[in-house]
């Protein structure tokens, strides 16, 4: 909009009625082509976005679709032996898993990590046993991230970081649909494992102990196997330097009690990783 009134009100209302720019006489070549510019180039942002969202609502449909499938499949086996239970869990979380190579033993990993470290700081068997079925759900909600940003070889830009953060609210709305007592545990585990001890974590800025067990222990597997491990944005971590590192959150990151009984069980926890090892 070019025009030869100066008025903050007038601007104001062409910029609402869908002006990308607003240039007052008298004006020079430049400003003109600053201007067409950047309206070109917002225009192009806001095509880029549209399709984009589009692409993910479908995305997120047809995934949802998918995995809501495979949890009636596991309501039903929730009803016959324990294995079959675990079978389920296990093929469901190899889904999504599945999706990187890369990845393909962490959910063997997680389960006996959590277990580990449950028994560990005393939690009685049947507990235990609970959370090494549901904590390879986890990162169920990445279901609704893009392969793009989830595997993206690269830092992520803040926008695709916010993407990538969703996926725990994604996946307690996912598994909360069932009312199943494995499948409710995996949906708190899912929203709760990047909460912080110092309530610096999302999706819901929990502190301390307001943050549910279960997903403090995750939050600590998680994170170990994530160190050690390869991935696609970065190589493995030794295991002494993942050590240092994981005690360095001691309190900040993670429950420090949890985290002393962690440490001070690495060679089992060593055990397990040497086992599930990835190709």
């Amino acid at each position: 909009m070019v025009s030869g009134v100066s008025d903050l009100s007038f601007a104001s209302l062409a910029l609402e009625l869908g002006a990308y720019g607003y240039i007052t006489k008298p004006f020079d070549a430049s400003q003109v082509l600053i201007a067409v510019a950047n309206a070109a180039r917002r225009a192009e942002l806001e095509i880029e976005n549209a399709s984009h969202r589009m692409h993910l609502e479908e995305l997120v449909d047809e995934r949802t679709g998918e995995l809501r499938a495979a949890l009636e499949q596991l309501a039903g086996a929730e009803r016959q032996a324990r294995t079959a239970s675990e079978e389920m869990v296990r093929a469901m979380s190899q889904a999504i898993e599945g999706r990187d190579l890369e990845t393909g033993q962490h959910i063997m990993r997680m389960s006996r990590y959590t277990a580990l470290l449950a028994q560990a700081a005393g939690l009685d068997d049947d507990r235990c046993e609970q959370i090494r079925l549901a904590s390879p759900m986890h990162d169920v909600g990445k279901i609704c991230v893009a392969d793009g940003i989830l595997f993206k070889p690269g830092m992520l830009t803040t926008a695709e970081y916010g993407v990538v953060k969703q996926h725990a609210e994604a996946g307690y709305q996912i598994l909360s649909k069932s009312d199943q007592p494995l499948v409710e545990l995996a949906a708190t585990i899912a929203r709760t494992h990047h909460e912080r001890w110092d309530g610096d974590g999302y999706p819901l800025g929990l502190r301390g102990d307001s943050i549910p067990l279960e997903g403090r222990i995750t939050a600590i597997a998680d994170v170990f196997d994530a160190l050690v491990s390869r991935r696609v944005y970065k190589p493995a971590v030794p295991l002494d330097r993942a050590a240092e590192i994981m005690r360095g959150g001691r309190g900040t990151q993670f429950d420090p009690d949890l985290l002393d009984v962690f440490v001070a069980n690495l060679e089992a926890i060593e055990a397990i990783r040497a086992e599930y090892r990835d190709e």
